[in-house]
């Protein structure tokens, strides 16, 4: 036979198999039995999730319950049922330090705050240079900003402390704010970089040819399209600030000026028995602005994290 000799089109999907069953019917029924499947698998791939997120919650949960139960009872019934409702920890243990609770959170918003404009300011503008000016040595120097996101705050502390005490910020909040003045974390740097090199140059070149400057560029054209990586810095700089023990308790001796991790860790008398039930109360009270800023940005976080080089 030929080529020529060959049939040019396909004979129709009639063909009996083995079984006697036309090929159509086989292929409907895979296709009913896929779609019965469907359901069963994402239930049970909901049932999984909702197990592990209650298993990573069960911590935070057991904090909670434990805020509302009479001290003496909170480590003989470690389960997450309440018998008793007990709203006095939250009463007492606002007014158990030496001020009350709310000097201690407004300390902390004081260092929150100030660390966020901080890191928006000085971390936009190197972000700026890094990514649209030109400058000799700038990847060596860009290289070297990287370097420094290796280095564990156990390395710089104590030259810092040595320098902040010869300046006598030492029970001031300056040694933990105007270091974010000068761009000293380079993590949200090389974000913004990331984020500002997506951006594209035609806007830039646009804007020069309508006689703007640098500044004007970025203040107009490039800091409106950063929301996204801004949120970001503001989220993670809240957080991490919030969070922060080692170096707020290096630098704050003074009870008056005690942060709330210091507050927090001032509940614990290694003299006398500790009071958890104050204790916890407290600590739910300092999770919920985390609860509340990460539950209000999230949307920004991701969008933020997605749209850099670090997703």
């Amino acid at each position: 036979m030929t080529r020529t000799d060959l049939p040019t089109e396909p004979a129709p999907v009639t063909e009996w198999v083995v079984t006697g069953e036309p090929i159509e019917d086989i292929r409907d029924r895979r296709r009913r039995r896929a779609a019965m499947r469907k359901p069963f698998t994402s239930i049970l791939r909901h049932v999984l999730l909702i197990a592990a997120a209650a298993l990573m919650l069960y911590p935070v949960i057991w904090m909670v319950v434990s805020s509302l139960r009479p001290n003496e009872l909170i480590f003989r019934e470690p389960g997450i049922i309440l018998d008793s409702f007990e709203v006095s920890n939250y009463t007492d243990g606002w007014n158990a330090l030496s001020y009350p609770f709310n000097v201690y959170l407004l300390n902390s918003a004081i260092v929150v705050i100030g660390s966020i404009i901080g890191n928006l300011v000085s971390c936009s503008l190197a972000a700026y240079a890094f990514a649209r000016l030109e400058f000799a040595g700038k990847k060596w120097w860009f290289a070297i900003m990287l370097v420094t996101i290796m280095l564990p705050i156990h390395v710089v502390i104590v030259p810092q402390y040595i320098l902040f005490s010869q300046l006598g910020w030492v029970n001031t909040f300056l040694p933990l704010i105007v270091p974010k003045l000068l761009a000293t974390d380079a993590f949200f740097i090389f974000l913004m970089v990331q984020f500002i090199r997506g951006i594209p140059r035609e806007l830039d070149e646009a804007a020069r040819i309508d006689g703007a400057g640098h500044p004007r560029i970025f203040a107009q054209i490039i800091l409106p399209l950063m929301v996204p990586a801004l949120a970001t810095t503001t989220i993670f700089t809240f957080i991490w600030t919030w969070n922060d023990f080692f170096s707020q308790l290096i630098f704050l001796t003074k009870p008056s000026l005690y942060t709330v991790p210091l507050a927090l860790n001032a509940f614990q008398d290694s003299q006398s028995s500790t009071d958890f039930g104050q204790l916890f109360a407290m600590s739910v009270v300092a999770l919920l602005p985390i609860f509340l800023i990460f539950l209000f940005g999230q949307k920004y976080l991701i969008k933020g994290i997605a749209t850099t080089g670090i997703k």
